[in-house]
C-alpha cells in the first residue's frame, strides 16, 4: 500500500507521515519474519466439511449401492494370499474366480478399522492429524517429465529432481507432506529405484513421505531402508514416517496381484498404507460422477476388509482417486470442475465412515504455470478443502493431466493453498468480530478521542491483520504505478529466484554423516553424498 492508494487518509503532517512510515515498516518487517504456529492464520490441519455437495440421502444411495456391488460383483485376481486372508475373515470365493464380501462382514471391518490416523513425519512437528476432517495439502504423482518454464518444454524427470522437489517441500508452510511426485527416470534398475525415491526424500525434507514400491520383491528391503533411517525397525513402528502408496485394484473391480502382495509385506512391516483405487470415469469406472465414487467407494471398502483381516486397527487412508476423462479426445481431465466433485464426494463418503480419507485435488492439465493451471489448481483445491478431505493428493506441482511436474509451480502452489485454507477456516462470529463496539468508536469517538471516520492503524485492526489474513509470499498485489517502479517483477522470474535461492542450501533434511556412511554401505546410493 503506498500513498497514493484511493480513499486512504491523507496524513495531517510531518509528524504524522513520519509516525505512520515507520509503522508501517515495522508491520512489513514483522510479516517478513516467520509466524508462530499459534498466530498464523492457516496451518495444517484445519477442519473443513461444510461444503457438501452431496445430501444425506444421496451419501445413503452411494454406500448401500456400493455394498451392493461388493456383495454381487466383487473383486477379481486376487492373490493366493489374498484369497486366504479375505475367505478366512469371512469373504466367499465364487466358481468364477471373484471374491463377493457379505455386507455385515464390511461392516464388522470398518468397526474395527483405524479411525484415529496420525501420519508421522520425521520431525513430530510435520505430524499430521487425520481424525474427523482435519485438511492437509501435499504431493502425489507418478509423472514421468519435469517442465522446463525457461525453455517451455518438458523433460525426463531424474532422481536429482525428485530430491530437488523435496527440499523446496521442506521450505513451504502449507505443503504439508511429500508423496513422490516423480519418478527418477534416470534410474533403470526398479529396485534401486525404490530404495533412492525413499533416500531422496528422506533427505529432503523431514516431513511425512509416501513412496511407491513397484515389485513385491523390493518391499522388504525398502523396509529394511526406512528401518536403517529411523534408527531401527522399533522406533520405525512407533513412528512410521514413511507410508506406502498401494494401487490394490485394478479398476473396474479387480484386485492387482502383485501389488496386493507388496502390500501384505508392508502391513507386516509396519508400514502405513493409502489405498489406492484410481478409476477414470467413462474408461475404467462410470462416466457419471456418482457411479464413479460408488466404485471406489466399493474398491476401497474391498481394501478396509483386506488390511483389517490381517491387522485389526493397522493405519490405513481410504484412498478413492477416481479420475475425470475428456470423452473427446481420452485425455484426463484433473484440472476440471467434475474432478473437484469426483473428489469433494468421495470426502463426504469418508466422513459418512469416519475414516481417513484422501483424493486428488489441485492438480492442472495446463502444460505450464499460466492462467489456466491457476484456475484448475485453486477450483479442486478449494472444493477438496472445504468438502474436509484429509489428505488432498497432488495439490502442488502438478501439471500435464499428471504427466510433468513443475518445482516453480510447487513453489507458487505455497500461495494458493494458503488462499484455499483460508477459505477452510472459514468466518468466525462472536462478538469481537462482529465488531460493533469498533464501528461505534470510529464513527461516534470517545470522549478522550475523537471520531477518525477510518479503522486503518486501531489497536484491533492491527492485532487481527496477521491471524485473520493470509499474504501471499509471490502474488502481486502492486497498485500498476508501484509495479513499474520496481521495474516490473515477473511472477515466474521470481519463483525462479526463490527456487534457486532453495536449491542454493544444504537440506537440513539430509542425514548425519555417520548414518548416511551406513546407509550408502548398504543400500546403493545414487545422489551424491
Amino acid at each position: 500500500m503506498n500513498d497514493e492508494t484511493p480513499n486512504r487518509p491523507a496524513p495531517t503532517n510531518t509528524q504524522g507521515r513520519a509516525s505512520r512510515s515507520g509503522g508501517r515498516a515495522a508491520r512489513h518487517a514483522a510479516r517478513s519474519s516467520k509466524l508462530s504456529d499459534a498466530m498464523r492464520p492457516v496451518r495444517a490441519g484445519m477442519t473443513g466439511g461444510k461444503y457438501k455437495p452431496l445430501s444425506d440421502a444421496d451419501v445413503l444411495k452411494i454406500h448401500e449401492a456400493a455394498l451392493t456391488a461388493l456383495e454381487t460383483i466383487g473383486l477379481a485376481d486376487a492373490p493366493p494370499s489374498g484369497v486366504q486372508i479375505l475367505t478366512g475373515a469371512g469373504a466367499i470365493l465364487g466358481d468364477d474366480g471373484r471374491i463377493r464380501f457379505p455386507r455385515a462382514l464390511v461392516e464388522d471391518m470398518l468397526a474395527i478399522s483405524c479411525k484415529d490416523l496420525t501420519l508421522c513425519g520425521r520431525d513430530p512437528v510435520h505430524d499430521l492429524d487425520l481424525s474427523g476432517q482435519r485438511v492437509h495439502y501435499g504431493t502425489a504423482g507418478a509423472a514421468v517429465n519435469m517442465v522446463d518454464v525457461a525453455g517451455n518444454n518438458f523433460r525426463e524427470s531424474t532422481l536429482q529432481d525428485l530430491h530437488d522437489a523435496a527440499r523446496i517441500t521442506d521450505t513451504l508452510d502449507n505443503v504439508h507432506f511429500l508423496q513422490r511426485p516423480m519418478v527418477a527416470r534416470d534410474i533403470a534398475d526398479n529396485l534401486e529405484m525404490d530404495l533412492n525415491t525413499i533416500y531422496a526424500c528422506c533427505a529432503g525434507t523431514t516431513k511425512h513421505i509416501g513412496t511407491s514400491i513397484s515389485d513385491p520383491s523390493h518391499a522388504a528391503e525398502c523396509l529394511q531402508l526406512a528401518y536403517a533411517i529411523a534408527g531401527g525397525e522399533s522406533k520405525y513402528r512407533k513412528r512410521p514416517f514413511v507410508s506406502m502408496s498401494n494401487c490394490f485394484v485394478v479398476p473396474p473391480m479387480k484386485f492387482a496381484t502383485e501389488s496386493c502382495e507388496a502390500m501384505e509385506i508392508c502391513i507386516r512391516g509396519g508400514m502405513p498404507i493409502l489405498l489406492l483405487s484410481a478409476g477414470m470415469s467413462g474408461a475404467t469406472a462410470p462416466s457419471t460422477i456418482a457411479g464413479a465414487i460408488v466404485q471406489a467407494v466399493a474398491e476401497c471398502l474391498a481394501g478396509v476388509v483386506y488390511v483389517n483381516a490381517m491387522v485389526p486397527g493397522h493405519p490405513a487412508v481410504f484412498g478413492t482417486w477416481p479420475f475425470g476423462l475428456d470423452l473427446r479426445t481420452g485425455a484426463m481431465t484433473v484440472g476440471s470442475g467434475e474432478q473437484a466433485l469426483l473428489s469433494s464426494g468421495c470426502a463426504q463418503m469418508h466422513a459418512f465412515y469416519g475414516v481417513p480419507g484422501g483424493a486428488v485435488g489441485g492438480a492442472s492439465d495446463s502444460k505450464m504455470p499460466d492462467m489456466q493451471a491457476g484456475w484448475e489448481q485453486m477450483c479442486s483445491a478449494v472444493m477438496a478443502g472445504l468438502s474436509g478431505l484429509n489428505m488432498v493428493y497432488e495439490a502442488a506441482g502438478m501439471h500435464a493431466s499428471l504427466l510433468g511436474f513443475c518445482h516453480e509451480s510447487l513453489i507458487l502452489s505455497d500461495d494458493l493453498i494458503g488462499q484455499a485454507l483460508r477459505c477452510v477456516r472459514g468466518i468466525e462470529v462472536d462478538d469481537e468480530t462482529l465488531a460493533l463496539d469498533q464501528m461505534r468508536e470510529v464513527c461516534m469517538g470517545r470522549p478522550e478521542k475523537p471520531a477518525v471516520g477510518h479503522y486503518l492503524g486501531t489497536d484491533r485492526t492491527l492485532s487481527h491483520m496477521e491471524r485473520d489474513c493470509v499474504y501471499p509470499a509471490l502474488g502481486n498485489r502492486m497498485s500498476p504505478k508501484e509495479w513499474a517502479e520496481k521495474d516490473r517483477p515477473n511472477l515466474i522470474e521470481q519463483t525462479i529466484a526463490r527456487k534457486d535461492a532453495i536449491l542454493a542450501r544444504r537440506s537440513a533434511a539430509r542425514f548425519d554423516p555417520e548414518l548416511d556412511a551406513t546407509i550408502r554401505a548398504r543400500f546403493k546410493i545414487h545422489l551424491p553424498a
